[in-house]
């Protein structure tokens, strides 16, 4: 949009709330977001608690997008979605893919801190033996040395992966661990999602060869006109995927997938299932593995209820404050 919305516009339209979730995801239990109504609908502004003004703008920009001026035409109104496995055990594995519908997708976390590949191909196994014709990922989150992804794909490259997510951090170390995977014969895609997070990164990891594929979230590349124009720019095909969204974020990142020229994998967007609740009676979830496009609106009682104290709400307020003037300052 050529016109930011003011900081006292931003504020007056936003409501802060914490949201329990099933499982702990990403070493979370509560979810934390600002929620914007704006006169285009409703936007989501919710970078991780750790993220910098720097890093963060960039998912204000989005929820301004959406809220302030609506998403583009979509050219398909479902998107497939995959069922997001965290690093659980065996025993619960059953009881995580049961809460999504008709799961033909999952994505497995592995490489979590504190646990062994032992533990990874244990939960692999588990997917495979309960769904034995689903598709799956596995993703890393950059969590292996060269080493160690090199061992885990070997270990779990017989459970016909349909790609493995950010096996190691950088782009120089995705392009070695993808020329060992081609040397080997491993058979495994290399997916680029943390090496994904500025618009010219992208660009670097095709010329690079260091992806198959790239894993996008319409927050962290501004929203969904810029996180087309990337993939447009990068030539790779792209999987869209969440960032532990509340339903009005995973409606951003759907408006992304539906206005993606080709869609070739399931996208990354059923994590709503993941909250023990939501923001909206009427919650964004897969229905037969496909989202349907449709306006997402939070429920006021909902958001009353999960609104966080006065503290954490000043906290949210001066973060919106500094990305704001961070956008502004990029503007100039």
């Amino acid at each position: 949009m050529n016109q930011l919305p003011s900081l006292d516009e931003l504020i007056d339209a936003s409501h802060v709330v914490s949201l329990p979730m099933n499982v702990q995801f990403r070493g979370v239990r509560h979810r934390e977001a600002m929620l914007l109504e704006g006169p285009a609908g409703w936007g989501e502004f919710s970078p991780f608690l750790e993220y910098g003004p720097v890093e963060a703008a960039a998912w204000l920009r989005s929820a301004i997008e959406a809220a302030w001026e609506g998403y583009p035409d979509p050219v398909r109104h479902t998107v497939p979605v995959n069922a997001t496995l965290p690093a659980v055990g065996p025993e619960k594995v059953a009881g995580v893919l049961a809460s999504y519908d008709a799961a033909h997708t999952v994505k497995v976390k592995v490489a979590e801190k504190g646990q062994d590949l032992a533990q990874d191909i244990a939960r692999v196994a588990e997917v495979r033996r309960l769904l034995p014709g689903a598709a799956i990922r596995i993703d890393a989150n950059a969590g292996w040395s060269h080493d160690e992804a090199m061992a885990g794909l070997e270990a779990l490259a017989g459970f016909g992966l349909q790609y493995a997510e950010q096996p190691v951090a950088g782009i120089e170390g995705l392009a070695r661990v993808r020329e060992e995977v081609a040397r080997r014969g491993l058979g495994v895609l290399i997916a680029a999602d943390e090496s994904v997070r500025k618009e010219s990164d992208p660009l670097a990891v095709a010329r690079a060869g260091a992806a198959d594929l790239i894993v996008i979230k319409a927050q962290p590349l501004g929203g969904v006109r810029r996180a087309l124009a990337v993939v447009r720019d990068a030539g790779l095909p792209a999987v869209v995927s969440s960032a532990l969204d509340t339903s009005i974020g995973l409606r951003q990142g759907a408006a992304l997938a539906a206005a993606l020229p080709e869609l070739p994998y399931a996208c990354g967007l059923a994590t709503g299932s993941l909250f023990s609740t939501d923001i909206t009676t009427d919650r964004f979830l897969a229905v037969n593995g496909e989202l349907h496009l449709r306006e997402i609106v939070a429920d006021p009682d909902l958001v009353r209820r999960h609104g966080v104290d006065p503290e954490r709400r000043s906290w949210w307020n001066q973060r919106l404050a500094d990305c704001h003037r961070e956008l502004l300052r990029k503007s100039d």
